[in-house]
């Protein structure tokens, strides 16, 4: 599964949330997330705990299958 970067950064804007408290309210390490961001596969659940931190639904920030947003 892979995040959108632009997507993901859009919700932190709107949150005003930067990428080490994103990391701690998931629950993830700011490594993890770095990888998320940059593209790198990524557990479902990963995906879930990124959308939750921000409170958007997990189907917003992820890449659709076809590569479509």
């Amino acid at each position: 599964m892979n995040i959108v970067r632009n997507l993901v950064e859009i919700a932190q804007a709107k949150c005003q949330m930067n990428d080490a408290e994103l990391a701690r309210r998931a629950g993830i390490s700011a490594q993890t997330l770095c990888a998320a961001k940059r593209g790198d596969n990524c557990k479902p659940v990963t995906a879930g705990k990124i959308a939750q931190a921000l409170g958007v639904p997990v189907d917003s920030i992820i890449k659709k299958e076809g590569g479509n947003v």
